[in-house]
């Protein structure tokens, strides 16, 4: 493998890595869901207002997907809030193996809205999810709103994938990422606001939280955004889809590193997670063949 290559892979991994990161972020930061992703991404949107200044890439029209764009940016501030709430109300292990569930909720979503038949495989592929998702369920009843948060956190992201996709063809993706982080930073202001948690108690942090908030919202948010895109000039699709697969795993080995969560966790939990985690590749992996079959046939 040359060096630019590796140097290429390395990037990649280092990016699902911070990605994976964020549910350790999530833990140690002790301020509740809401306001952790208000912080998140009204740094976030800082960081990269500051980037698309440097490019000299400043636009603020959005035009006919302005609803949509809206949208867009409530949708992934509900989902990293249900995302963090999981976590503060289970493990990031339990969380994180759930929120992988996204991609399969994403297959099933995804013929709705294109009006295509949902393929068997993805149907079986399914079943096969919902097997290790009831297993984990059985086993880790302490968890129960925890694994329900985790799953409407995956369903929300699979709901913004959907969305992203569509969008992403009129906007350059940073660009459409700083419209998406500051609607929804402002959209969590307004909830704050008439529900009386914007408040002197909600801006005073300790010194700890404001460092890891601002890991979470700098390198963990912006830059991973932005450096996310630049590897799409450098990767297939099916390249980056896979990796990113693997951030539920680097998430529960750091979290058991960091958290000794394997004392917290039923055996059977790992069972289920094993599952659900082989069909999340094997699902990348089929359609992967899928794509190369029907582009000889062509």
């Amino acid at each position: 493998m040359e060096k630019s290559t590796k140097l290429v892979y390395f990037r990649l991994h280092f990016i699902v890595f911070l990605f994976g990161f964020t549910g350790i972020l999530g833990e140690l930061i002790s301020i509740s869901a809401i306001p952790l992703v208000w912080y998140r991404m009204w740094i976030a949107s800082l960081i990269i207002l500051i980037f698309l200044a440097f490019k000299k890439r400043l636009d603020f029209k959005i035009g006919k997907d302005f609803w949509q764009v809206i949208l867009a940016g409530i949708l992934i501030a509900a989902h990293w809030i249900t995302f963090f709430h999981a976590i503060k109300i289970s493990t990031v292990s339990v969380a994180l193996v759930c929120i992988s569930t996204g991609a399969f909720f994403g297959s099933l979503l995804g013929p709705l809205f294109t009006k295509t038949r949902i393929q068997m495989t993805e149907m079986l592929l399914g079943l096969a999810v919902v097997g290790g998702i009831y297993i984990i369920f059985h086993f880790e009843g302490d968890y129960t709103m925890g694994i329900i948060t985790a799953l409407i956190s995956a369903f929300l992201s699979a709901l913004f994938s959907i969305m992203n996709a569509r969008l992403i063809k009129s906007y350059r993706p940073n660009q459409l990422t700083f419209y998406e982080m500051m609607i929804g930073f402002i959209a969590i202001s307004l909830f704050l606001y008439f529900q009386g948690g914007l408040n002197a108690e909600t801006l005073t942090l300790a010194s700890k939280d404001w460092f890891y908030l601002l890991i979470l919202g700098s390198v963990c948010t912006a830059y991973a955004f932005i450096e996310s895109v630049a590897l799409m000039k450098h990767i297939s699709p099916f390249t980056f889809l896979l990796a990113i697969n693997l951030e539920p795993i680097y998430a529960i080995v750091l979290a058991l590193s960091f958290f000794n969560e394997a004392e917290k966790l039923n055996p059977y939990f790992f069972l289920g997670a094993v599952i659900i985690l082989a069909t999340v590749f094997a699902d990348g992996i089929i359609k992967r063949r899928l794509k190369k079959k029907l582009s000889e046939e062509v």
